[in-house]
């Protein structure tokens, strides 16, 4: 159901009714992800002209020179959000996940647990929590459901987004801080740095861990004060199908069927049946694929953590569980609408990103930006620079390689630690994807909600971490 002819209410505490009447706004006027993608392209595309005096044709020329950069990106963004999707709804995961949403005993416990596991899954890999905080909102807004438990499923929805929208680019995946910790980087080729900045100084600083402990508490805080509560409260079923609740959950129960089950009235004796379904040939080389992932993680420790190698170890876990290659393909199938988006957005966003490049607008806005800090302030204005710019290119490796260098060199003119300036960049390129629905793209396909019903309370989250975010960045020591 929808909130947008809902009067206000009265009732609860004051985060609780400001975020209910910003939800209403948002909901009301928020363009969905492609159209939102449309406009911030004819935005930069006059921004390239009037500030850079590019000419039309050549920002056109950008525009579709981009429209390519990020074709292997979204391919194996396809497969983070397809292979996860297929694993946590095989019948087994999905009953571990389904235990979990039974603690809870109030919709804003079950709000907070939802938050807290996306948040820290989000700092081990962002690709875990993109597609397990989502998996886990939807479940607990089922099981929340069947227990009579009012959970309003939009924020529900928002604490599974909250590790891409908060923590992510301060762990273990950080694109900043393992592009500069790489021997032979493109900030050492350049000359902006003499030597790489290890983990040490970026990831696992003090500054970084205090940063990344004290936001999850905040944010769970803040999560717990704008649960509705009452009448305010909408249950998964004013926002998804009963009939779509079983799915692909229920069909996924075909993973522990017997072989002919995959095939529906074909002849399961016939040979090519009994091979395609043959739990050997499929046992096999998941087998394979899982062990290579272990061996890459033995000989190559943490280092080893990449989207490929997440994409690679997902696609035969997956495989391994289900052994059979039939049902692993079906149940690819049945995920494979989730990716419509990803498929159709990517392409947009990379002509954004490179409309930005090619005019230097990406450049001219970050030197603009950091020219008016000092050391004291200069980790507040880093972080607002990678939020903003972030709303138009929102890619943190993209947007490091191009902007990494201004923001580095402005850190080492002013005295500042290389470390913290990425940590204070990185906090700026996670905190707008609460305003940005383009990383929203699976959650929004897993948990069937739309961008417009769920984005109200991001933004009352983003609003609501500025003034700490300010706080933190600016008096945690380094």
């Amino acid at each position: 159901m929808s909130t947008q002819d809902v009067e206000p209410r009265s009732g609860g505490n004051v985060f609780e009714r400001a975020g209910h009447r910003l939800a209403d706004v948002v909901e009301r006027w928020m363009p969905s992800p492609f159209l939102f993608a449309i406009i911030l392209s004819y935005v930069v595309f006059v921004a390239g002209v009037v500030v850079e005096g590019a000419g039309p044709a050549d920002m056109v020329t950008y525009w579709y020179d981009g429209f390519w950069a990020f074709l292997t990106f979204a391919m194996q963004m396809v497969l983070i959000l397809m292979t996860g999707f297929v694993i946590a709804y095989h019948p087994r995961v999905n009953g571990w996940l389904r235990k979990l949403t039974e603690l809870p005993n109030s919709g804003a416990q079950a709000v907070v647990m939802v938050g807290v596991f996306a948040m820290a899954i989000a700092w081990i890999h962002w690709g875990f929590s993109l597609i397990l905080g989502a998996i886990f909102a939807r479940e607990m807004g089922r099981t929340a459901a069947e227990n009579d438990i009012d959970v309003h499923y939009p924020l529900l929805c928002v604490a599974g987004y909250m590790g891409l929208g908060l923590t992510w680019h301060w762990g273990l995946s950080g694109s900043a801080s393992l592009l500069i910790a790489t021997e032979g980087n493109e900030f050492i080729e350049q000359g902006v740095l003499d030597s790489v900045v290890p983990a040490t100084q970026t990831i696992f600083s003090g500054y970084a861990l205090a940063l990344t402990v004290l936001s999850i508490v905040y944010a769970s805080l803040v999560l717990y004060l704008l649960s509705p509560t009452g009448d305010r409260s909408e249950s998964i079923h004013e926002y998804v199908d009963a009939s779509n609740l079983g799915s692909p959950a229920a069909a996924a129960d075909g993973g522990s069927a017997e072989a002919g089950s995959a095939s529906g009235s074909s002849d399961s004796t016939a040979p090519a049946e009994r091979i395609d379904n043959s739990r050997i040939l499929g046992g096999v080389i998941a087998a394979t694929g899982v062990l290579y992932v272990a061996y890459l993680f033995a000989t190559q420790g943490l280092d080893a953590l990449g989207l490929n190698v997440v994409n690679f170890g997902f696609l035969f876990i997956g495989l391994l569980i289900y052994t059979q290659p039939a049902v692993y393909r079906e149940r690819f199938g049945e995920a494979a609408t989730a990716a419509a988006g990803i498929i159709l957005l990517f392409p947009f966003f990379a002509g954004i990103q490179g409309m930005m490049n090619g005019s230097g607008l990406s450049a001219t806005l970050a030197e603009s930006i950091l020219a008016v800090s000092t050391e004291a302030t200069f980790p507040i204005v880093a972080w607002i620079t990678g939020s903003i710019v972030n709303l138009f290119v929102p890619s943190g490796g993209g947007e490091w390689i191009v902007l990494g260098p201004s923001v580095v060199s402005a850190a080492q003119d002013l005295g500042v630690p290389v470390g913290k300036a990425t940590i204070a960049y990185a906090v700026g390129d996670a905190h707008t994807n609460l305003l940005n629905p383009f990383w929203a793209l699976p959650l929004l396909a897993i948990t069937g909600i739309k961008a417009r019903e769920m984005f109200g309370y991001a933004i009352a989250m983003l609003l609501a971490l500025i003034p700490f975010l300010a706080i933190v960045l600016y008096a945690i020591p380094y």
